[in-house]
């Protein structure tokens, strides 16, 4: 809604909302100014899949036998996930348009951009596959009013529209290589315990882009800080930690508030930590969380990151898990918990 205010804003006040373009220039994918930017466009494509193809509701055995507080860790954890790759859909591949340094590049994003509606789309699969509509309505409703989860799509959502080019890559690599992951860790537990399989099979899928989308940036970030000069470098670090470190204050209090109720909060933060050590890499800096190792992390949610599907770096290839499969029918009973 905003972006329609926005652009008729802008049509109301004589301003124009196309690009003053004197002339076009054809991509050519033959005569690369990057390499990365065409190693990256065959590993998105080559590892393309849509939720359809994935037969979640053949998981309702397994939901019927979650209790009601487990049923409302996975529900809350996936609505701040739909929450965050709607935003990442909506505003942030379109914001980094702004600063590409090859055409390629904006290939790529293109790309990222339509997987991201992906992924948004996956979790009303998954939603509707193991709740009743009436439910749905509800976890929305949780979500959409969520102090925790308003607050880190604002301060996302705040860079992309008045950050630097720069700030707006840090602040999509934090998203994509940290804040995504405390909604993660359910699943993957989940899977580790052989429940859930297919909704697992979704996520590891989305990881799985996530990581190249994180890694991505994350090097058009490097190319960019490098040509700063060591004053600007100061300045940007220094801004970085501190966004960090306010989203992580933020990040503790949503994970206690969805996690306390069945004991996994401790865990989970650790999980967060690991990945926000994982966010700095990317961008080229040293591990922040002292507590943020592999070794620290649940061994079970580790290794979900590591199956064939889902191996956590940016060579892995489409997963031997992404099969179609014969879904369960549903029937009314089906509600009935």
């Amino acid at each position: 809604m905003e972006k329609q205010k926005r652009y008729f804003n802008e049509i109301l006040n004589g301003e124009s909302v196309k690009k003053n373009v004197s002339y076009y220039k054809s991509v050519d994918w033959n005569r690369l100014e990057d390499a990365i930017d065409k190693q990256t466009w065959e590993k998105l494509t080559s590892q393309f899949w849509l939720d359809t193809r994935i037969p979640v509701s053949n998981d309702r055995s397994d939901w019927r036998q979650l209790s009601e507080e487990e049923r409302d860790v996975v529900n809350k954890a996936f609505v701040g996930l739909t929450m965050l790759d709607t935003l990442q859909s909506e505003e942030g591949a379109n914001v980094m348009r702004e600063d590409v340094r090859t055409q390629h590049e904006e290939a790529v994003l293109n790309n990222i951009l339509f997987m991201e509606s992906v992924h948004a789309k996956s979790y009303s699969t998954i939603f509707i596959s193991l709740n009743e509509s009436k439910k749905i309505d509800e976890i929305f409703e949780w979500g959409d009013t969520n102090e925790r989860l308003q607050y880190k799509a604002k301060v996302i959502n705040d860079i992309y529209q008045n950050g630097t080019g720069l700030q707006k890559k840090v602040a999509s690599v934090f998203l994509e290589s940290f804040l995504f992951y405390s909604g993660f860790f359910t699943p993957l537990w989940y899977l580790g315990n052989n429940k859930l399989e297919n909704v697992a099979e979704i996520i590891k899928l989305i990881i799985r882009d996530e990581s190249v989308h994180g890694t991505y940036l994350g090097y058009k970030f490097q190319l960019g800080f490098n040509e700063l000069s060591e004053d600007e470098q100061y300045e940007i670090v220094v801004w970085m930690y501190d966004l960090l470190e306010k989203l992580m204050v933020n990040e503790d209090k949503y994970t206690e508030e969805v996690y306390d109720k069945v004991g996994w909060t401790k865990e989970v933060k650790t999980f967060v930590r690991y990945n926000a050590n994982k966010a700095l890499q990317n961008l080229g800096f040293p591990a922040y969380y002292d507590e943020g190792t592999a070794e620290n992390v649940n061994p079970i949610v580790m290794n979900g990151l590591s199956t064939d599907t889902s191996n956590h770096d940016f060579f892995s290839q489409v997963g031997s898990g992404y099969l179609m499969g014969e879904a369960e029918a549903m029937d009314d009973d089906d509600y009935d918990f």
